[in-house]
C-alpha cells in the first residue's frame, strides 16, 4: 500500500495529498486527510473520478455530512434538499443546481449567516473548462494573529450581523428584500473573532463584507472597520491559489479560511458536486 504524501503549497494555507485512493479510504488515508487539514487547512487531490456516494462518504471522515440548508432559522429551500450539491454553469441538468459565479467573487465563509455555519466543505470537479479558473484561500488563524494592537483592542468581544438575503452569485435569495441599511439585514450574530472547537486557535471570522454590520457600533464606524479587517484579512502573503483541474476534490476547513473563485471560461460548463459537513454554533 502507498504511503500518503502530504505536499505543502509552500504558502500561508494549502496542500495537495498524494498516492491516496478517494473512492476507498483506507485508514492511512483517513490519518493523512485529517492531518492535512488541520495543519494546512484546505488540501487538494487530484484525479480521482469520485460518484455522489464515494463524495458523500468521503465527507464522513471530517463529520456529518447535512443537507444544504439556506435559512438562518435553518429551513430548506424547496429546490435544494439532498445532501450532494450540484453546482454548475450549466442550465439543464437532471436536478437543480447551486450558484456559480462568473469571473471574480468576493470573500467569503460559507453559510456564516447560519446559527451553525458548515465546518467543512468539499468539492468535486466533474467538468472543469479548458481555460481552468482558480480558487482562493485566505489563512484567518494568521490575519487574526498579525493584527495591530489598535484593531485587535476595538473588535474585543464584537459581535457581526451576517446579512442572509444574497446568494453566492450575489442575486438576491428567493423570500428576501433588498437590504439598504446592514443594521436591518437579517442573518444571525456571531462573534468576529472565533475560536476553532479542535485547535483552540482564534480566527478572524468575518463572513461576507456586503451588508455586514458590527453590533452597536454606528453604521459609519462600522463599515469603517469591517474595511479594515478586510483589507487585514486578505493580505497576500496569507492567500493560497488552487488552479482547478477536472478530477480535483478540494476540501477545506470553513472555519479558520476565507475564499473567493474565479470561474473562469464563463462561456463554458463547469459541474462541480459539493457536500459540506455540519457545523457548531461559533465560540
Amino acid at each position: 500500500m502507498q504511503t500518503p504524501q502530504i505536499v505543502p503549497s509552500g504558502h500561508a494555507c494549502g496542500s495537495e495529498i498524494v498516492g491516496v485512493d478517494l473512492s476507498a479510504p483506507g485508514m492511512l488515508t483517513v490519518e493523512a486527510l485529517r492531518e492535512a487539514l488541520r495543519e494546512h487547512l484546505a488540501l487538494v487531490v487530484r484525479g480521482t473520478r469520485l460518484t455522489d456516494e464515494s463524495l458523500l462518504a468521503l465527507g464522513t471522515i471530517f463529520g456529518t455530512p447535512e443537507m444544504q440548508g439556506v435559512s438562518v432559522l435553518n429551513q430548506q429551500a424547496d429546490e435544494v434538499r439532498q445532501e450532494n450539491l450540484v453546482v454548475s454553469n450549466r442550465m439543464l441538468l437532471e436536478r437543480p443546481t447551486g450558484t456559480i459565479g462568473r469571473g471574480e467573487s468576493a470573500w467569503m465563509t460559507e453559510l456564516s449567516y447560519r446559527m451553525r455555519p458548515c465546518s467543512i466543505a468539499l468539492l468535486h470537479a466533474l467538468e472543469v473548462p479548458a481555460t481552468g479558473g482558480e480558487m482562493a484561500f485566505a489563512n484567518q488563524y494568521l490575519a487574526y494573529e498579525r493584527l495591530p494592537d489598535d484593531l485587535r483592542q476595538r473588535i474585543e468581544g464584537r459581535m457581526l450581523l451576517h446579512d442572509e438575503s444574497r446568494l453566492n452569485d450575489g442575486s438576491l435569495r428567493k423570500g428576501h428584500v433588498e437590504v439598504t441599511d446592514p443594521r436591518e439585514a437579517t442573518g444571525a450574530q456571531h462573534r468576529i473573532v472565533r475560536t476553532h472547537p479542535q485547535t483552540r486557535r482564534k480566527a478572524l471570522y468575518l463572513g461576507r463584507r456586503r451588508n455586514a454590520y458590527v453590533i452597536g457600533l454606528p453604521l459609519e464606524e462600522s463599515e469603517a472597520l469591517l474595511d479594515a479587517l478586510w483589507a487585514q484579512a486578505t493580505q497576500p502573503d496569507l492567500v493560497w491559489t488552487h488552479q482547478w483541474q477536472s478530477g480535483d476534490t478540494l476540501i477545506w476547513d470553513n472555519r479558520c479560511l476565507v475564499h473567493r473563485q474565479d470561474m473562469g471560461g464563463a462561456g463554458e460548463g463547469w459541474l462541480i458536486h459539493r457536500v459540506q459537513i455540519r457545523g457548531e454554533v461559533p465560540r
